[in-house]
């Protein structure tokens, strides 16, 4: 039975249980009709219409990282509904073309490659014994790090010092190539400042910036989970459960020059992002910036007005907002297989303001 536009709803689909939460609190502050989808329990019909599909907008929150809560269903599960969701002309938000590139490394490399955009000299492997010759082949500097392709939150990623540190690891089987038998080897660069910039973006345009100092020896730099600010002031972590252990992220607002902004940009609007991180480091070696990592995942940072000094989700709830009141009057085709044609969103909405 076909659905009646006007009863049709937001849809958030995701499988984290308390990431969302700010993002559920403005949508019902504002009185806005939405639904909770689990991400990691679901079905759909491919022989459904467009007019079955209860959503007027579908607004894609699934995790590369899910498989680390007992939730690995989710990962190509997503991938093949929305695509199915695309097909029919139902609008997403971070649909099928980012989400696809958000499971890999790899291609995130590949789209950094074609913009011309600086990012860390690294090697594709299919197979641990490949780890140490791909390391001499590109003439890697060590320490590296081993990357799984599919990660999130840090998960998969392991530095090794030596090439005998690795070696020995490869021959005891401890490397792990991760879901999908691919990892990345890429040289570790010593982070100046002892930081990582994360900038996000809505819509294809610039939003914040933060700096994200990593506890030590920790690759998990979830801006939601920070726990101070970098001038000791703590942060009401309100992405995360009540007893979440304090992971000793630090976090400071910070403004990029404007070419970083515009790099930033621009990777965004290649890769299809509607709204999400993408993050850089500066190599202290040689003082360049290089991207390493496109978050189409962007639960923005914890208690942001006291970080950046705006709450960002209003400026996401005025986005998926105006996205439906769009959607509530477009045509509904059940179109060929394949992803939509790449647009940026015409819209007016407000974002950090550059330098």
């Amino acid at each position: 039975m076909s659905i009646a536009r006007a009863s049709r709803s937001i849809a958030v689909y995701h499988e984290h249980p308390d990431w969302f939460k700010p993002l559920f609190a403005e949508l019902e502050r504002r009185g806005v009709s939405y639904e909770r989808v689990d991400a990691a329990s679901h079905s759909y019909d491919p022989s459904e219409s467009a007019a079955d599909v209860p959503f007027s907008l579908v607004f894609n929150r699934a995790s590369p990282s899910a498989y680390l809560r007992g939730h690995a269903q989710t990962t190509f599960y997503t991938l093949h509904w929305l695509r199915h969701l695309e097909r029919l002309g139902i609008p997403t938000v971070n649909g099928s073309a980012i989400y696809a590139l958000e499971l890999s490394k790899a291609s995130q490399l590949d789209l950094l490659h074609s913009l011309g955009l600086p990012y860390p000299r690294s090697r594709a492997i299919n197979n641990p014994a490949r780890a140490v010759a791909a390391v001499r082949d590109a003439g890697l500097r060590y320490p590296v790090l081993v990357k799984a392709n599919v990660g999130g939150s840090g998960a998969g990623i392991v530095r090794y010092d030596t090439e005998d540190a690795l070696a020995s690891a490869v021959a005891r089987g401890d490397v792990s190539l991760g879901v999908d038998g691919t990892a990345l080897v890429q040289e570790a660069a010593p982070l100046r400042d002892g930081h990582i910039t994360r900038v996000e973006t809505l819509n294809g345009e610039y939003l914040y910036a933060i700096d994200v100092y990593p506890a030590q020896g920790s690759f998990d730099l979830c801006p939601a989970d920070a726990c101070q600010r970098t001038d000791g002031v703590e942060l009401v972590r309100g992405a995360c459960a009540v007893d979440a252990p304090q992971t000793g992220l630090r976090v400071q607002g910070t403004t990029p020059s404007r070419d970083i902004i515009a790099q930033v940009e621009q990777i965004a609007r290649a890769a299809e992002l509607d709204v999400g991180g993408i993050e850089f480091l500066v190599d202290d070696r040689d003082g360049h910036h290089y991207f390493y990592d496109v978050n189409a995942l962007s639960n923005f940072v914890a208690d942001a007005t006291n970080v950046v000094g705006f709450d960002p989700f209003v400026q996401l709830v005025d986005y998926l907002e105006a996205r439906r009141r769009s959607s509530d009057h477009a045509p509904r085709p059940n179109g060929a297989l394949g992803s939509p044609t790449a647009h940026r969103w015409s819209q007016e909405t407000p974002a950090g303001a550059l330098p």
